[in-house]
């Protein structure tokens, strides 16, 4: 089965205000307007000691755009289901969108929650 390896520091949930995205991906995606047009959006904090592959996709099988360095953090601005993944908090096929066209495993993010945290992505 195939993981996203990722890492965060043990500094909690913070919470951020949304910015923009420079990179595009070939598959479009526009966040929800409610997930945009909200004043504040909660950051979690990403499992420890891992270095988390940002993903064009909902999936492994979709391409690496980036990749998140140890002690990271991520913006959750809505989710999405997707390949089920298994990871330090658990397994799961909920897909957190931390930028446009940009996805991470809910199974490596400390969100406090088996479910959804924040919109589905439209």
């Amino acid at each position: 089965m195939a993981t996203e390896n990722i890492e965060i520091s043990d500094a909690g949930e913070q919470e951020t205000a949304p910015t923009a995205t420079a990179e595009a991906a070939p598959e479009t995606e526009t966040l929800s307007a409610t997930a945009t047009a909200a004043p504040r959006v909660r950051a979690y904090p990403v499992a420890p000691g891992v270095r988390l592959n940002v993903r064009s996709g909902p999936g492994t099988n979709y391409r690496i755009v980036r990749v998140l360095p140890e002690g990271a953090t991520v913006p959750i601005y809505c989710q999405r289901p997707g390949e089920t993944v298994t990871g330090p908090y658990g397994t799961s096929h909920i897909w957190d969108c931390i930028a446009n066209s940009q996805y991470v495993s809910d199974a490596y993010v400390r969100t406090g929650s088996d479910g959804y945290v924040a919109p589905r992505c439209s």
